[in-house]
């Protein structure tokens, strides 16, 4: 194949972001809109910087080395980077690659000026804006300056933060390569940035428009703060004049220079509101052509706009689709489930075919459309409450939504919006019986589809398998499973209401349920700390564990002295509990019964942080703790007036509780158990698919839904591009940060907590679980990380029941995500651990190894000097 070294911009589109580079494709897909005004010129395609690089034969070696340094190590990029800038800076472009540079010139004018900027393969893509890793360079004029400016651009690929961003986000600096796209310079009396999107909300219907004088680069490089227009529904809704004192004009010789303003020009606005009006027209219009709101470098010319660049922004949430064009408002499911990670798609839609209520995906995450239950006062004022109590952040969002006048449409009460919270407990009785059958039909249920998937294979298996789930959610749904769950939640509710009102004490459940039974999530920690006795007399055994790397450790285990016990111990513990993990809502997760190695550092924590017993010390101590408080309790209600009835009362809520808030936990551990063996079947079935060379690896099918999945499985047919691009799709959903609520416009709410009684500079979040305590800060965003010592306070982004065994060696929990009734929240309580979750940004606000006090009776948090 020919070599195509120069392709004029007006010959370039979209799809040719292999040739010239996101930035060059972008512009040509942009001069092919109608009535959007490019300048012209002409892009040095990745062929030249291909060939370029092949005549450096020291660059491939440096290259190498490059690969294998760690991201961190700066002072080896730094110089590792410089070199081979240098060496394409230096390299000589053979003639009939200049040849063809400069006759590109001819048509526009040899020497006319020209902005000269970088276009490499992997920047202004959807999924990763790559801004301002490269060069650009303006007003460069005469054949023999561009040609160095080209060099410039193609070894600006390889500075410090262009190679630093490529290691962390795993990207090999051999796959990228750059293209230079040259245009006529424009010498703008304005310029800025138009976002087709509010940048800061998400709001995909307010367009911000940044604006000052001159050449763009001096809003880019912070040199002057600029006018800022956002414009809806074609008017000007806000602005803000700025002191513009500087800005960045041409040189008539080339290159540019800052300047200073004239004191009367700097508060005029860069542009009229007819003109930022105007802008924001042309940018629907780019926007509609891309599919997706965009980041727009734009010029004003004698009262026209000039479009230099457009890119997709990035860090929009993206918004769940819908089949009409009302309003919406979503809240998101993560938050509740205490996992705020990207979901796999065989993960999403196996959860949304198994919950109780529809859900939507959008960037990985799913999300309940809340809009009809808003329009209703009946149904609004429930899910309020239950929101409140389970995240009053999220209340807070939603009643931020509320607020607007129109958003949410007023709808009559047709039926009743869901079952009200709070009030009295649900009509069962306080027996533990109860609890006891629950539990034995749960573990019959699992059992029996253990034994009925066993011989399933094929479509037979899918068909099978949506039956299973009709069952899974039977099981969810039985009435008196949630009555259950409901009187040990309202019984808490109503002791604390209830003591605080006659005895002036701020949640005094919260030692009250200490080492109740039947919790299923605080078993699973105390467990870990009896396989830790096992295996803490035997030396060889903990040596050899405190080497293990991997998760191919048992059978090794088995041939050391006390060994064999050893892995007794742990097949034990993962035989109950090995369906366990973090972010165990998505089946595509790795369970600790697969990656066992993954419970050894929590192992080798207990050994060396605990003494023989420490399990049934625990939970006895954790139990007479709450035995004493009920008596306090109630000896100081007999004292007040009508203090006997007052008494009674509380004895039969202290006993309701005790009876049913253990239960909270084991629906979940049912469904996870149940997940279990619905992956162990899939996985079984991708293996036959592999062997069949259907798919490459079994985890492909990670990133087919359900559906597609029983579809490869009945035509035996994959579409590889699909796994590819879904792969792609979920590495960038990493990069997002989930709201809570999230509108159909694409605003992203987090709410606030309107809280006055918290000291200065203090975090606030929401009080769960009592006590105060003060400690050294372990920030940890991966169990896998822990190294925990006594007295630690555990800080990080959420928990689910798989972090329970890290609790019975913490003083103290912090996370960004929880309400009073999510599972780090009854766990901390269980442990007698006090906690605060909802502190938002915890993990980036407080640093590993400070000190730090927790109030988690009041809800805040402060950083100690």
């Amino acid at each position: 194949m020919t070599e195509q070294y120069v392709l004029d911009l007006q010959d370039v589109d979209g799809t040719q972001v292999a040739v010239v580079g996101g930035k060059g494709a972008h512009l040509g897909g942009l001069s092919r809109i109608e009535g959007i005004r490019v300048p012209g010129g002409f892009c040095v395609t990745t062929d030249a910087f291909r060939r370029i690089i092949a005549e450096a034969p020291l660059i491939d070696d440096r290259l190498d080395r490059l690969s294998r340094l760690n991201p961190d190590d700066r002072e080896a990029i730094r110089t590792l980077s410089a070199e081979i800038r240098r060496t394409i800076e230096e390299i000589a472009i053979p003639g009939d690659l200049a040849a063809a540079i400069t006759r590109a010139l001819s048509p526009l004018g040899d020497q006319a000026a020209y902005a000269v900027r970088s276009s490499a393969t992997a920047e202004d893509l959807p999924t990763a804006s790559f801004a301002g890793q490269q060069d650009t360079y303006l007003n460069v004029m005469g054949p023999t300056e561009i040609l160095q400016h080209v060099r410039r651009c193609w070894a600006s690929l390889f500075t410090e933060r262009a190679v630093t961003y490529r290691q962390r986000n795993g990207i090999d600096h051999r796959t990228v390569h750059m293209a230079v796209v040259v245009q006529r310079m424009v010498f703008p009396h304005a310029s800025g940035i138009l976002f087709t999107a509010d940048p800061v909300t998400g709001n995909r219907k307010v367009a911000t428009v940044d604006a000052g004088f001159g050449l763009g680069e001096a809003l880019v490089s912070g040199l002057v703060n600029p006018d800022v227009f956002k414009v809806r529904d074609g008017e000007v809704v806000e602005k803000a004049i700025a002191a513009k004192q500087r800005a960045v004009h041409a040189l008539p010789a080339g290159g540019t220079q800052e300047v200073a303003i004239e004191s009367q020009r700097q508060g005029q606005p860069a542009l009229t509101d007819a003109q930022a009006v105007r802008l924001v027209q042309l940018g629907r219009r780019i926007e509609a052509h891309f599919g997706r709101p965009q980041d727009i470098e734009w010029c004003l010319v004698d009262d026209g706009f000039q479009i230099v660049q457009s890119r997709p922004i990035t860090t929009l949430f993206p918004i769940p689709e819908a089949d009409d064009r009302e309003n919406h408002v979503y809240v998101s499911v993560g938050h509740g489930q205490m996992m705020t990670d990207p979901m796999k798609p065989l993960g999403f839609s196996m959860w949304q075919l198994t919950a109780m209520v529809p859900m939507q995906e959008a960037g990985g995450r799913l999300f309940v459309d809340v809009t009809r239950r808003l329009a209703s006062p009946a149904s609004r004022a429930g899910l309020l409450e239950a929101m409140g109590k389970g995240d009053p952040l999220i209340r807070h969002a939603l009643e931020t939504v509320l607020d607007r006048d129109g958003f949410v449409p007023s709808l009559p009460d047709a039926s009743p919006g869901g079952r009200p919270t709070g009030g009295a407990p649900a009509p069962i009785d306080t027996d533990p019986a109860l609890v006891t059958g629950l539990i034995e039909r749960s573990q019959a249920s699992v059992a029996d589809l253990e034994c009925d998937i066993r011989t399933k294979t094929g479509p037979e298996l899918f068909d099978f398998l949506l039956e299973a789930f009709e069952e899974h959610k039977r099981v969810l749904s039985d009435p008196l499973s949630i009555q259950a769950i409901m009187a040990g939640m309202e019984a808490t509710w109503w002791l604390n209401d209830k003591l605080q009102e006659w005895l002036g004490e701020k949640n005094a459940a919260d030692t009250l349920t200490l080492s109740a039974p039947d919790n299923i999530t605080s078993e699973m920690g105390l467990a870990l700390l009896d396989v830790a006795d096992v295996i803490r007399p035997q030396p060889e055994v903990v040596a050899f564990l405190q080497g293990v790397d991997g998760d191919d450790f048992m059978d090794e285990l088995a041939k050391l002295a006390g060994g064999t016990e050893a892995r007794d111990a742990i097949e034990a513990y993962l035989d109950r509990y090995g369906m366990r993990c973090v972010g165990e809502i998505d089946i595509t997760r790795p369970r600790w019964r697969e990656r066992p190695g993954t419970l050894v550092p929590v192992i080798l924590d207990n050994v060396r942080n605990f003494e023989p017993g420490a399990a049934e010390r625990r939970f006895e101590q954790g139990r007479l703790k709450a035995q004493k408080k009920e008596q306090d309790v109630l000896s100081r209600l007999r004292a007040l007036p009508d203090g006997h009835r007052k008494a009674d009362e509380v004895k039969g809520m202290i006993d309701r509780v005790r009876t049913f808030i253990g239960y909270r936990e084991y629906p979940k551990y049912g469904i996870i158990s149940r997940y279990f063996v619905y992956k162990q079947a899939l996985l079984a079935e991708a293996g036959r698919l592999v062997q069949a060379d259907v798919l490459h690896e079994k985890e492909d099918v990670f990133y087919l839904t359900f559906q597609e999945f029983h579809d490869v499985a009945r035509s035996h047919q994959a579409n590889d591009e699909l796994i590819r691009q879904r792969k792609e799709a979920f590495r960038s959903y990493h990069a997002l940060t989930p709201p809570r609520v999230l509108t159909s416009d694409g605003e992203a709410l987090t709410g606030a907590y309107r809280r006055d009684d918290v000291p200065a500079g203090a975090l606030v979040g929401v009080p769960v679980s009592a006590g105060t305590i003060e400690g050294r800060a372990r920030v940890i965003l991966d169990m896998a990380d822990a190294d925990l010592e006594a007295g630690d306070i555990l800080v990080t982004a959420f928990t689910d029941p798989s972090w329970s065994p890290l609790f019975v060696g913490i003083a103290g929990l912090v996370t960004e995500v929880g309400g009073l009734m999510t599972h780090g929240a009854v766990i901390a309580r269980e442990y007698g651990l006090p906690a605060v979750v909802g502190v938002e940004q915890a993990t980036r606000l407080i640093r590993d190894g400070q000190r730090i006090r927790v109030h988690g009776t009041d809800g805040y948090v402060e950083i100690l000097p």
